[in-house]
């Protein structure tokens, strides 16, 4: 889809900021992007969190025609949501991209020079 002829989507519904202050979005490097045996969608990201590692499962597979591009890059995720099994993996996060829902081709929300893996942000 071309920018000219893009049309975005209607705002949500107001929420307070307590609701928003609930959500812990942290920046963390992408070790590792592997495929998900017999799904046409899901790769496993190993996400560096600083303190900890995690594992993000990213319906992603179709997105990208080489999918380890993203191995070593910082990128946005939301980390308090409660773990979700998938295709036999635990999801431990969510990864948080731009465009997917508007119908454009995706891109990494990462930040604009790198920031230790942990940092909060908003």
């Amino acid at each position: 889809m071309d920018s000219e002829n893009f049309k975005p989507a209607p705002l949500k519904p107001l929420m307070s900021f307590a609701d928003l202050d609930r959500i812990d979005v942290r920046v963390g490097t992408i070790l590792s992007v592997e495929d998900i045996a017999g799904s046409d969608k899901l790769l496993k990201l190993t996400v560096d969190f600083g303190d900890h590692r995690r594992s993000i499962l990213a319906g992603m597979k179709r997105e990208r025609e080489r999918p380890r591009e993203i191995e070593g890059q910082q990128a946005l995720f939301v980390i308090n949501l409660e773990p979700k099994k998938m295709m036999g993996e635990v999801s431990e996060g969510m990864l948080f991209d731009i465009g997917f829902a508007d119908g454009v081709t995706p891109a990494l929300a990462v930040p604009e020079r790198p920031v230790p893996n942990g940092t909060r942000a908003g």
